[in-house]
């Protein structure tokens, strides 16, 4: 099974730019650009740090994927 995301999706529809939201996680932009592109999945702590930022439900962002 494979997690798929909507993080840039919603970062877009939000009007933030990866440098912002890096910054207010204190991650890396690489890092987000990462997880955008479904090359790494994000540890639990900075997914539910991406939960609270876009103040959404986990099934909002993240799914799995059955292959």
């Amino acid at each position: 099974m494979k997690v798929k995301n909507r993080i840039k999706e919603i970062r877009l529809a939000k009007g933030i730019s990866q440098i912002k939201m890096a910054e207010d996680l204190q991650i890396t932009r690489q890092t987000i650009n990462a997880v955008e592109n479904h090359k790494y999945n994000p540890s639990l702590e900075l997914a539910l740090k991406l939960i609270k930022y876009f103040d959404v439900n986990i099934d909002e962002i993240f799914e799995l994927e059955e292959e």
